[in-house]
């Protein structure tokens, strides 16, 4: 129980305490991350990939290693981390966590080519897959975990910005293809292909060669990127507002805990100096 209480503070608990060891761990799997992810960029490059592949795939093993070491540890120490629940609700509990998932899908995509068969193309898939690992830094670093906790905070603001977008963008891809199928009907088939468009449009980075000919296409067209700039701009504000709340959230914090044990300056009563008294 002592090793078990020990790992739990060193994997869990040391940013309440000068744990240098667990803060030391952190580094180390955060560089590990890191280089995970130069390796599958690297590994895109032909030339790199034949000359260094045995060196690619030793370091793959490694990382594969470390990380699901971590992962058991985790699913083990559950319990220390979710005291009110039984040992086995606990772990589930962790497992099918955000962290959790995340988790497992650094390592499963090493894991399943030897489970299952797969088609060639699925294994180049999976190899993809490895790219998610860059996610587990959230659990390193205070700031993604802030960003983290500012989205599912603001969740419902952006749900309803994401909503009138795709409404936006339908009633966009709709009205263009009915004005502009029939002169350009290579360009604009359907509506599935001019939606295509219209996200382009709306998020104001074009599309090539594929634009309105009529002058109601035209205007549309403008007008639709005019409100685009608007709506690209809304989860922007959002989440920047909150973000704003947050670390001022925050320094209040740090403020309280800081004064907390001193004594007052000034009369919380009256406004008077007490230094001075």
């Amino acid at each position: 129980m002592k090793m078990k209480q020990k790992i739990f503070e060193i994997l869990d608990e040391h940013e309440k305490s000068d744990n240098y060891l667990g803060k030391a761990i952190d580094l180390f799997i955060i560089v590990l991350i890191i280089l995970s992810v130069i390796e599958v960029i690297l590994e895109s490059f032909e030339v790199i990939h034949v000359q260094y592949a045995s060196t690619f795939y030793r370091f793959e093993i490694f990382t594969v290693v470390v990380f699901s070491l971590e992962y058991i540890l985790r699913i083990w120490i559950a319990d220390l981390k979710f005291p009110h629940l039984s040992k086995a609700k606990a772990r589930w509990k962790f497992i099918f966590s955000t962290t959790g998932m995340i988790d497992l899908i650094a390592v499963l995509p090493f894991y399943l080519p030897f489970i299952l068969r797969f088609d060639f193309r699925v294994v180049r898939v999976l190899r993809v897959v490895r790219l998610m690992r860059i996610f587990k830094i959230s659990r390193y670093t205070k700031s993604l975990r802030l960003v983290g906790n500012l989205v599912v905070q603001k969740r419902s603001e952006l749900a309803t910005t994401i909503f009138i977008t795709f409404i936006l963008i339908l009633l966009s891809s709709t009205i263009m293809y009915d004005l502009e199928h029939e002169i350009q009907p290579d360009k604009f088939p359907n509506i599935v292909s001019t939606f295509w468009w219209a996200v382009a449009t709306l998020t104001t980075v074009g599309y090539g060669d594929v634009y309105p000919v009529t002058g109601w296409g035209k205007f549309i067209s403008g007008v639709i990127a005019v409100l685009g700039i608007g709506l690209v701009a809304l989860p922007t504000g959002i989440i920047s507002s909150g973000f704003i709340e947050q670390l001022e959230s925050k320094n209040k914090e740090k403020e309280v805990e800081k004064n907390k044990d001193e004594p007052y300056k000034y009369c919380p009563h009256c406004g008077k100096d007490l230094k001075n008294h």
